[in-house]
């Protein structure tokens, strides 16, 4: 697996992987059913990221014949003082240890090259698979955290945690 840029052409597979099981169950329906409304997704959320930031979601393809997989990088949310990982891989491409190679490499890169002291995660409680892959990773339990909307309660997870009086 490797890691690149999202593209404007891309457009096609994030139709896909947005209206995946696993999207819609564990991430949320983002109404997204063409080209041109993946497009919008594309250019509002990962273009601009890398734009502002030098960073975001990033595509995950297989080395061998290019084929797209899931992404996997780093976010910026508001109202959060570090970024967080956050990853999605199409049905076939899941059980097979792809996530923890990719999100471990997001990882290091997030550190090494990048600079980011610490690494946040939010997850669905329910959502028992990336909980683990979360905890293999060094994450560890550190309080809840709301969706914006106000809507969800999340797992708030941290590579370190949270020491306080």
């Amino acid at each position: 697996m490797r890691l690149r840029e999202l593209q404007p052409d891309d457009s096609d597979f994030i139709v896909m992987l947005v209206n995946s099981p696993g999207w819609l169950r564990f991430i949320g329906d983002r109404n997204i059913r063409n080209r041109p409304q993946a497009l919008t997704f594309l250019e509002e959320g990962p273009l601009k990221s890398y734009r502002e930031l030098g960073f975001g979601m990033y595509l995950v393809e297989t080395k061998a014949g290019g084929n797209a997989a899931g992404v996997c990088g780093i976010h910026k949310r508001p109202g959060l003082d570090c970024p967080d990982l956050g990853f999605a891989f199409l049905p076939g491409f899941t059980g097979q240890g792809f996530a923890y190679e990719i999100a471990s490499a997001t990882l290091r890169f997030a550190h090494d090259e990048l600079l980011i002291p610490k690494i946040y995660a939010i997850v669905l409680p329910e959502n028992e698979r990336s909980v683990r892959l979360l905890q293999k990773l060094g994450m560890r339990p550190d309080g809840h955290y709301v969706s914006p909307a106000g809507e969800t309660l999340l797992r708030f997870m941290s590579e370190r945690p949270v020491t306080g009086p």
